[in-house]
C-alpha cells in the first residue's frame, strides 16, 4: 500500500472512530476495537507505564465492553440523555508503520453540551495517539491513549468515550 493509500486509510479509520463516538453507536465503535485493545487517560503527561500512574481511565478490552454494556442500560444516570457532541480531529501524523501496525497521532477537540446537568457546553482538547492493527484487511484500533490539554487540572467526569 501507498503512503497516500494508508493516510486515507487511517483518516477514514480517524474519523470514522469519532463519529461512532459522537453519535453514541457504541456497539459500531466496540466493533472497531481488538481483543487486546488498551485504553489510557492519565491525570497528567503520556509518559512512564500506564500501571504506575494514576489515570482518569485505564481500561482493557473486558473493562471497556463492561462500560459499554453499563451505558447501553439506559440506567446510567451520566449519560441519560446524551450528550451532544462533536469531534474535530486534525494534525494526524503517521509516527511509523509496518505491514500490521501503524502507530498514529492526532489533535482533537471534543465540543460536548452535557444535556444531563447544566447545559453548558464543555470543550476537551487535547492529542490521541491511536496504535492500529491489520486484522483480517481491516484497520482494527488496538490502542487509543488520550492527553488532555487540561490534564493536570481537575476533571469532570468522563461519562462518554473521549
Amino acid at each position: 500500500m501507498t503512503s497516500a493509500e494508508l493516510r486515507a486509510e487511517v483518516e477514514d479509520f480517524l474519523y470514522r472512530e469519532a463519529r461512532f463516538a459522537d453519535e453514541f453507536l457504541l456497539e459500531e465503535w466496540e466493533a472497531l476495537l481488538t481483543d487486546d485493545f488498551h485504553y489510557w487517560v492519565p491525570a497528567g503527561r503520556l509518559e512512564g507505564d500506564p500501571s504506575k500512574q494514576l489515570a482518569y481511565l485505564n481500561d482493557n478490552r473486558a473493562r471497556v465492553a463492561t462500560r459499554i454494556r453499563q451505558l447501553q442500560t439506559g440506567k446510567r444516570l451520566s449519560q441519560l440523555p446524551n450528550s451532544p457532541m462533536r469531534r474535530v480531529i486534525s494534525n494526524i501524523e503517521i509516527e511509523s508503520t509496518d505491514d500490521e501496525e501503524a502507530l498514529v497521532k492526532a489533535n482533537f477537540v471534543i465540543y460536548e453540551l452535557a444535556a444531563q446537568s447544566s447545559g453548558e457546553l464543555r470543550v476537551w482538547p487535547g492529542q490521541a495517539q491511536y496504535r492500529l492493527e491489520r486484522v483480517e484487511g481491516n484497520l482494527r484500533m488496538s490502542a487509543k491513549w488520550i492527553e488532555l490539554v487540561t490534564a493536570h487540572a481537575g476533571q469532570r467526569n468522563l461519562t462518554f468515550l473521549i
